[in-house]
């Protein structure tokens, strides 16, 4: 099993950045695909990007791309979200997935997750 601690959260003015962290611990991430998604009061969860094995290849969700970066250092056992430009509409308790499915569709039940962290873009 891999445990999975989100960090990083907080209160963002609209266009300002942040970044997320996901640290693991359990085992050894470097040969699993790791994952964000997000979750608004209300609404469904979502899918917000996902990077392979290796770091290289990575995907995003339509409302994300351009703005979002999702890279891994697995020396430090430690996936992180880059959110820039950020918008009102990115509120939401953001995710970290560990050995989910990202490419050629999405599974959202799949794989191991924390506990989330509150990103809130408000002025």
């Amino acid at each position: 099993q891999v445990q999975l601690e989100e960090s990083g959260g907080g209160l963002v003015q609209p266009g300002g950045s942040l970044r997320l962290s996901c640290a693991a611990s359990g085992r050894s991430i470097s040969l699993t695909p790791m994952g964000w998604f997000r979750q608004a009061p209300e609404k469904e969860r979502e899918f917000v990007a996902g990077i392979n094995s290796n770091g290289a290849k990575s995907i995003y969700g339509d409302s994300v791309k351009g703005r979002f970066g999702i890279f891994r250092d697995d020396a430090a056992q430690t996936v992180y979200l880059q959110m820039n430009n950020l918008k009102p509409e990115d509120t939401a308790v953001y995710f970290c997935n560990a050995d989910g499915t990202y490419f050629d569709g999405v599974d959202y039940a799949r794989g191991y997750w924390g506990q989330g962290t509150q990103v809130t873009v408000s002025s």
